[in-house]
């Protein structure tokens, strides 16, 4: 992020089928938010993935 000058400088983004088509820009933030995001969740997804592989749970029990 340090070597962004611009936080809000627009990058174009690949045109797909999902994509509505008036959405053919997006903000360098809101890009490094969505991938944010994105890890998160899927990061909390592999933690239920091995807690139900392994049985060990990353909450402690008091």
């Amino acid at each position: 992020m340090r070597a962004l000058p611009d936080m809000d400088r627009t990058v174009p983004l690949p045109r797909t089928p999902w994509s509505p088509p008036e959405t053919v820009h997006w903000p360098v933030r809101r890009i490094l938010l969505h991938l944010i995001r994105e890890s998160a969740q899927h990061a909390g997804h592999a933690d239920i993935i091995r807690e139900a592989l392994d049985g060990a749970s990353t909450t402690a029990e008091r």
